[in-house]
């Protein structure tokens, strides 16, 4: 960490605190402003230590998270029914990216039951609890119900093994199509605790604590999930995946992510969201 943290820097995050600013905007802010994560963290816990009665801790992280059995390092998981590989690794962000999650039959039996059915996508609204149109969002999809037929019902066992999740914390699975221009900027997935419509999302399930990318039609060109923090880009082919988790619904998880824009052709996910406890 090669940034200083000074004086005047800790007298500005106190004044912001003190005027009613979240940690989560000051993290932001901080970020715009050039800080590495790495310094922001530094920063925001001096203060705690030096200012006890200021509340600047990070939310809590969860000690039960979702995610496959990673034990001895293997090639290839068993999913109960299907051998699933992996083929890459990170720790933080906590990212996975699965090969041969999907066989070629189920990507196009997805395709075609979802495809009658497709709009432009919706995002959650934080400040409602409802659901409204981004503009960031250029795509169009749907959502199963869990256990809609028979496709998705043998993918949502075979994940909840592999993640080793309940399947009933998984929320519908969502069929989303790009097409050439289509993109998805860099978001987070969880629920601002911060907004005034989060308490009304979180009755259904609680937070969202990971994400599960599937890769139904590769694009020719584009189209690869990316996560800013990172510098990370993993290619839409397939059958693969990826998965990341969050902790806490907080920056510090470096989960910001996004779907760069499809250069050519078009490029179809399967999305599948996991929360905290029964998704209803």
């Amino acid at each position: 960490m090669s940034q200083p943290i000074s004086p005047e820097l800790r007298e500005w995050l106190v004044a912001q605190l003190a005027a009613g600013h979240s940690v989560p905007a000051l993290r932001a802010s901080m970020r715009a402003a050039g800080w590495q994560d790495s310094a922001t963290d530094v920063a925001l816990a001096q203060l705690e230590a030096g200012f006890p009665n200021v509340e600047v801790a990070l939310a809590p992280a969860r000690t039960e998270m979702p995610g496959p059995d990673l034990e001895g390092a293997p090639l290839y998981i068993d999913a109960g029914d299907r051998r699933i590989q992996v083929l890459q690794t990170m720790r933080h962000p906590r990212v996975i990216v699965f090969g041969n999650l999907l066989s070629g039959e189920e990507c196009e039996g997805l395709i075609a039951a979802a495809r009658v059915r497709l709009a432009r996508s919706l995002t959650v609204e934080t400040r409602t609890g409802g659901e409204v149109l981004n503009v960031d969002r250029t795509s169009d999809g749907m959502f199963f119900e869990r256990g809609e037929n028979e496709i998705v019902a043998r993918l949502e066992q075979r994940l909840a093994t592999l993640l080793r999740w309940p399947l009933e914390y998984g929320e519908g699975l969502q069929i989303l199509r790009y097409a050439p221009g289509a993109q998805y900027r860099p978001h987070y997935d969880y629920f601002d605790p911060h907004e005034s419509g989060t308490p009304t999302i979180l009755k259904r399930g609680g937070q969202r604590v990971a994400t599960l990318v599937m890769y139904l039609q590769e694009p020719e060109q584009g189209g690869a999930t990316t996560f800013p923090d990172v510098g990370l880009e993993v290619a839409p082919v397939r059958g693969t995946g990826v998965f990341f988790s969050y902790d806490r619904p907080d920056p510090v998880t470096r989960t910001l992510h996004g779907g760069a824009p499809v250069l050519a052709g078009e490029k179809w996910v399967a999305t599948k969201w996991l929360r905290e406890r029964e998704f209803k």
